[in-house]
């Protein structure tokens, strides 16, 4: 046993138990950081744990590429030492479950308190600027999850990805997109360690037996693992999509430039009056990003019942029943309620708004069904164009009769695209739906496009479910023309005045329902025929 363990205070040691509390913040202010053009010329330092981690992201000249570099404190060989043996100490003295669901603010009292008891009782004499760094990377190590606590307190980072040992850990960041970090997991055994670590905080298992995880972090963050070199073959490995706590707002997607004004007074009409939307796209396309934004213009005293396999809806309202779908237990399918059990469920509890994350199965059927019988629904699906969305509902596993698919009015197609070397995500088209005929051939109209070579949005007048709407709710066309074009100048005003803020935007929308005179005299629209 090493001899730290046996020697015992000298009468010089520091006086450890009168040490100051450490000032940790797991959850330091969002700095604004801008897209600048060229990659080259990118050097921005920000902090994610302060007053100890920090992210430095810059221009790497030796490997011509942008890197995502986490500054922490450096420990020399004794610092190395002391905590070493004191995460052993402290991890044989906490009920790790306890860890996962207790108070951070505890934690942190409680890691505080420990540190300072077994530095005296191990005879450790640590200075008081050591003893701050060993207190960050125990908070770090046993509140976060080790090496990538930093990323994922990173509210600019959507996805994590390791693909093995010896291998720099990846992510996208919402400014600067797909980055490699300065994270490297030197071996299997420290990589198998980790993942273990995330299936506890999933609160599931993991081990060569069962050896992949789908599981969600406390925060709400989706997490897909890999454990052993049979199933990898560079060891395990990991993949995480961050929840966002905070989604963007219709205003930031326009700033964004994935759609334009006009399509978002278009959707927002379309909400309004309970039209069924499906958002389809390719994976990490901004499909849900769309539909939270989207679900901002629900009228606020409507009942919404949202169902998810993976937590990542995030919307500003009360009157909201939000649903996960849960996985087995046992493998076998015990203890299981899927989106299926959760959607058919969901239709009894008087929605005014079904919002189903994905479907991608049988549950499709169920909200086809739903909105049917008149319940307003918007979804998500894998596809890149309405014929393959058509043949995706046709074909196993969802098997759904052709003529049920009139039910939907509106296929918004997001698609991921390089503007001026930049990559971006765009809504390329709107497409409503006139008819599917039992063949499957559909008729549409596509009021709204996207010009790649122009990288300009385009509008069509002579909207088809306009047209429903007018009929259902014996509204002229030519009001909600004049509608659509205040709402689109209201939009803009937004974006021009740089109203972003989540609450600010929420508040606005409602109160557009019930005072919307005010509010455009409020931006300098005239509230009269435009």
């Amino acid at each position: 046993m090493d001899k730290l363990f046996w020697t015992f205070p000298s009468n010089n040691m520091a006086d450890i138990q009168n040490y100051e509390k450490v000032k940790i913040d797991f959850h330091p202010k969002i700095p604004p950081l801008e897209k600048v053009k060229d990659k080259t010329k990118i050097d921005v330092r920000y902090c994610v744990i302060s007053p100890f981690a920090f992210i430095h992201v810059h221009w790497d000249e030796k490997i011509f590429e942008l890197v995502y570099e986490i500054e922490e404190p450096i420990l020399n060989e004794q610092e190395k030492s002391f905590l070493e043996q004191l995460t052993t100490a402290i991890r044989d003295l906490i009920n790790f479950e306890g860890v996962i669901e207790r108070n951070e603010d505890v934690l942190l009292d409680y890691i505080d308190k420990r540190l300072k008891l077994l530095a005296v009782e191990l005879g450790i004499d640590i200075p008081y600027e050591s003893y701050k760094k060993i207190y960050y990377y125990l908070c770090r190590d046993f509140i976060g999850v080790n090496e990538i606590e930093p990323i994922l307190r990173d509210y600019f980072v959507e996805d994590i990805e390791c693909n093995g040992a010896n291998s720099p850990v990846y992510l996208i960041h919402r400014i600067y997109r797909n980055l490699r970090t300065s994270v490297v997991f030197q071996s299997n055994e420290r990589l198998e360690s980790l993942v273990e670590k995330l299936a506890q905080r999933c609160g599931k298992h993991i081990s060569y037996a069962d050896p992949i995880l789908d599981g969600t972090l406390p925060d709400g963050s989706r997490v897909n693992a890999t454990y052993t070199a049979d199933i990898t073959s560079k060891g395990p490995t990991f993949t995480i999509r961050k929840f966002t706590a905070t989604p963007w707002t219709p205003v930031e997607l326009i700033s964004f430039k994935t759609l334009s004004p006009e399509m978002m007074a278009y959707l927002w009409i379309l909400v309004q009056y309970k039209m069924n939307i499906l958002i389809t796209g390719g994976t990490a396309s901004g499909k849900t990003t769309l539909l939270n934004a989207v679900a901002f213009f629900i009228p606020p005293e409507a009942r919404v019942v949202s169902i998810e396999d993976t937590r990542e809806l995030n919307l500003p309202r009360e009157n909201w029943l939000p649903s996960v779908a849960r996985g087995s237990t046992g493998g076998k399918g015990e203890n299981e309620i899927s989106l299926f059990t959760l959607l058919r469920s969901s239709f009894r509890q008087s929605p005014d708004y079904v919002i189903v994350g994905e479907v991608r199965g049988k549950e499709a059927s169920v909200l086809f069904q739903g909105m049917a019988s008149g319940h307003s629904s918007i979804s998500t699906m894998h596809s890149d164009s309405v014929d393959t969305l058509i043949k995706r509902l046709e074909t196993p596993p969802i098997e759904l009769s052709p003529t049920l698919l009139n039910v939907l009015d509106c296929v918004c197609i997001m698609t991921h695209a390089v503007v001026n070397k930049e990559e971006t995500r765009k809504l390329r088209e709107i497409v409503e739906i006139v008819n599917v005929d039992p063949n499957g051939i559909a008729t549409i109209n596509t009021p709204f496009t996207w010009n790649a070579s122009e990288d300009k949005f385009y509008y069509k007048p002579g909207s088809k479910v306009f047209d429903k709407i007018s009929k259902r709710y014996g509204i002229s066309v030519d009001e909600l023309e004049n509608e659509f074009r205040k709402r689109a100048q209201l939009i803009y005003e937004l974006y021009k005045r740089k109203v972003f803020k989540f609450e600010d935007v929420q508040e606005l929308a409602n109160r557009y329902y019930k005072k919307p005179d005010e509010v455009l005299k409020e931006f300098g629209i005239a509230s009269q025929n435009i």
